[in-house]
């Protein structure tokens, strides 16, 4: 099956981001790629040669994770800030933002529909959201840990979390409680991700080892121990047959889950490699890393046709008990591809970038001084000169808005029910004064609850500790315990 295939290959190097990369998704229509970063901003990347790249500001501290819509019209993005941005990911950088929960949000994710949001936090709680609206549906608070990561199941019926206790849990949505929990021995659940089937899900851990369960009988099918650090994200082929992941030893690992062996072993990053992800058809691979950069990869190794490989695989399957295949000294050499030299020649490095504020959530016009006055202006101008090469992306105006949307954005309409939702200070008629009083007693109340959040963690920790010396103590009375 692996033979008479091409390496992957370095496409596109992009470099924009002044922080580490923390996440990374395609657009289904495979013309834009979104990253986060730690330094607060979401970039747009476009694929069309020579086409600038779009920043987004809106966040106030790292963003966690990003994801596209199935549709590919909307952008979400979580962040350390305790909030969930969408985004339009055109020009216009519209957005609206919605506080999530009580401790940084680590990853969002949508429903195969788009019509559900699911995301997690180090409030150890993971929430379902109605994605029009925003609107909270219901809460699951089984995890005793911060939670690093929540994805929906391709049929979007179940939900599968990881988290610092060490645990991976499957929730069934429609009953909301959680199905089934395995077990991390020995480290903290980074990245959890599903099977195309629906049929298996794959972990990646501090452990250093990539794991893979098939929920139907709850069993560990594969053990991956090629890494020598941490493993920061996964994900899977469309095929269902790779599988790729991101680690602290600055390698991205691809592993074929046929042969239950590691395939390639790709050198791109100078530093840990943060971010994994495989495109929805398949054709390419991008990877985000500590060095700042977002690598474009062509898989080439997925040119085969596995219809009937797929089927003998299902039919083997089923007829014996789930296998381990471990991968510490895998049964034939992984090939090696170094893509250092070619990250120093690659075309679109840098390619130019257009500085998007976030048009309806920004700060008062009057605290701005004159070169800023400048630089927008500038960014302006570069906007109406970009409109006429972008393909016309939808407005907020034209997705599916509830009179409370219309409320937040200040729009015209049928007053709703619900209770009017806070509009931007520059938006009221307030005076300048006291916009800026009350902007300066939101920026204290934030010092606030980022001190309690601090001290949540903290008691976390704490209640870690009293709970391995109370074990220890109990080991020491057993030890000591008169025959």
């Amino acid at each position: 099956m692996t033979t008479n295939l091409e390496d992957p290959t370095l496409e596109r190097n992009f470099k924009g981001h002044r922080d580490v990369v923390t996440s990374l998704d395609f657009n289904p229509n495979m013309k834009q790629l979104a990253s986060g970063s730690m330094d607060s901003c979401l970039m747009i990347w476009n694929f069309k040669p020579q086409a600038r790249a779009y920043r987004f500001v809106g966040h106030k501290d790292a963003v966690t994770d990003v994801t596209f819509s199935p549709s590919g019209h909307l952008v979400a993005s979580s962040s350390r800030d305790k909030t969930v941005r969408l985004w339009i990911p055109s020009v216009k950088g519209e957005s609206t933002v919605f506080k999530a929960h009580t401790a940084t949000v680590r990853s969002v994710d949508f429903s195969c529909d788009g019509q559900y949001m699911v995301t997690s936090s180090d409030d150890k709680t993971i929430k379902v959201w109605s994605t029009h609206r925003q609107k909270f549906q219901f809460s699951l608070n089984e995890h005793m840990n911060w939670v690093r990561c929540a994805r929906f199941s391709p049929d979007s019926r179940l939900i599968v979390s990881g988290s610092d206790d060490k645990t991976v849990k499957v929730w069934d949505k429609s009953n909301k409680e959680c199905v089934h929990t395995f077990f991390e021995a020995s480290g903290h659940v980074n990245k959890v991700a599903w099977h195309p089937s629906g049929t298996c899900l794959a972990a990646g851990s501090t452990d250093n080892t990539v794991k893979v369960w098939d929920i139907r009988v709850n069993k560990l099918l594969q053990h991956y121990t090629a890494h020598t650090a941490s493993v920061n994200d996964i994900s899977f082929h469309t095929s269902g047959n790779f599988l790729i992941s991101g680690s602290d030893d600055n390698t991205i690992k691809v592993f074929d889950l046929l042969e239950g062996r590691l395939f390639y072993t790709l050198h791109g990053h100078q530093g840990s490699v943060t971010a994994v992800n495989f495109s929805r058809n398949g054709e390419y691979f991008c990877t985000g890393g500590a060095d700042e950069k977002c690598l474009v990869w062509k898989t080439n190794f997925d040119k085969t046709d596995y219809t009937s490989v797929l089927k003998a695989h299902k039919m083997s399957m089923e007829d014996r008990c789930p296998r381990v295949a471990t991968c510490p000294e895998p049964r034939s050499s992984p090939i090696k591809v170094n893509a250092h030299s070619q990250v120093k020649s690659m075309r679109d490095e840098r390619p130019g970038v257009v500085e998007v504020g976030p048009s309806l959530f920004s700060r008062p016009q009057a605290q701005r001084s004159d070169s800023q006055h400048t630089r927008a202006t500038t960014v302006t101008d570069s906007r109406s000169k970009l409109t006429n090469g972008v393909a016309h992306q939808p407005s907020l105006d034209d997705l599916e808005l509830t009179s409370g949307d219309r409320a937040r954005r200040g729009d015209t309409g049928t007053p709703s029910s619900s209770p009017p939702t806070r509009q931007p200070l520059e938006q009221q008629q307030i005076p300048y004064e006291l916009s800026s009083t009350l902007e300066h007693i939101v920026g204290q109340l934030d010092i606030i609850t980022q001190t309690v959040s601090i001290l949540e963690q903290r008691l976390t920790m704490s209640e870690d500790k009293i709970r391995e010396c109370l074990d220890n103590q109990q080991q020491i009375r057993l030890q000591i315990k008169p025959t």
